[in-house]
C-alpha cells in the first residue's frame, strides 16, 4: 500500500461496519406501535438513524403520551440484540478493509460509536472484527455528549496518541459525520445505494471530503488522499 497519509482511522459502527440498521429501527418500529405510535420502518430510520434512542425520549413521550423509562430502554435493547444475534452481517468488504487499515497503520484504528458498548462488541464479535480494535472501542454512551457532538471521536483520537486533525473518520449518517467534523479530523461518508445510510447530497452537505460506496475501496481512497493544513 502506498505511504499512508492519515495517523489514524475512526470507523462508527452501525451502516459503516455492520447491516444493522435495517434490522435495529424494525424492532423500534414494532416497539413504538406498542406504545401506541405507528411508525414505519422507513420512518423510524429517517428519524433516528444516527441517535441515540435514549436522547429522543422527549419526541417518543410527544408521539405516544408515554414517558419511556429505563426498563423500556432494557427491554428494547434485549429485543434488538436478540434480532442482531440472529441476523446481523457485516458490511460488504467491511472485514477486508479493517484488516489493510490495520496492517497500514499499525493499529492505530478504533471504532467511535453512539451506540452502546455492549451492542457495539457483540457487532463486532459476531462479524469477526473484534479482535482487530480491542482496547479501542468507543461509546458515546460513556461520553458527556454523544453524536453528533465531537467527544467520543476526540476520545479515540486522544487514546491512540494521534491529533484529531491527522485522523480520517468514516461515517455514513449526517449525525455521524458532523461529529466527526466537529472534531477536526477528514471525515469520508459512506453511502451505498441501499436503505440506512445518509444520502450522498445530504453527507456533501454537511461537509464530508468524500462520498464513497464501495467500502473495499476505502484503504485504496484513503492512501492516496493529500491532507491540507493537518
Amino acid at each position: 500500500m502506498p505511504s499512508f497519509p492519515f495517523d489514524a482511522v475512526l470507523f462508527d459502527c452501525d451502516g459503516v461496519l455492520v447491516d444493522s440498521e435495517l434490522i435495529t429501527n424494525r424492532v423500534l418500529s414494532q416497539m413504538l406501535g406498542e406504545l401506541g405510535w405507528p411508525i414505519s420502518v422507513a420512518e423510524t430510520m429517517r428519524v433516528f438513524m444516527g441517535k441515540a434512542v435514549r436522547d429522543e425520549a422527549s419526541l417518543i413521550e410527544a408521539n405516544t403520551g408515554v414517558a419511556i423509562s429505563e426498563a423500556w430502554l432494557t427491554q428494547f435493547r434485549e429485543r434488538r440484540n436478540a434480532a442482531l444475534e440472529r441476523e446481523l452481517v457485516a458490511i460488504n468488504g467491511a472485514a477486508a478493509a479493517v484488516k489493510a487499515l490495520h496492517t497500514a497503520l499499525d493499529g492505530r484504528i478504533a471504532v467511535a460509536s453512539g451506540a452502546d458498548r455492549h451492542k457495539v462488541e457483540m457487532q463486532l464479535q459476531k462479524t469477526g472484527m473484534l479482535d482487530y480494535f480491542e482496547g479501542r472501542v468507543f461509546s458515546g454512551h460513556e461520553m458527556p455528549h454523544t453524536k453528533p457532538h465531537p467527544d467520543v471521536y476526540l476520545a479515540a483520537a486522544r487514546s491512540l496518541g494521534v491529533d484529531p486533525k491527522r485522523c480520517a473518520v468514516v461515517e455514513d449518517t449526517v449525525t455521524g459525520a458532523t461529529a466527526g467534523l466537529a472534531a477536526g479530523a477528514t471525515v469520508f461518508g459512506y453511502a451505498p445505494s441501499n436503505v440506512g445510510h445518509s444520502t450522498p447530497d445530504a453527507l456533501r452537505e454537511v461537509g464530508v471530503a468524500l462520498v464513497f460506496e464501495d467500502m473495499e475501496q476505502l484503504p485504496a481512497l484513503l492512501a492516496q488522499w493529500r491532507l491540507v493544513n493537518a
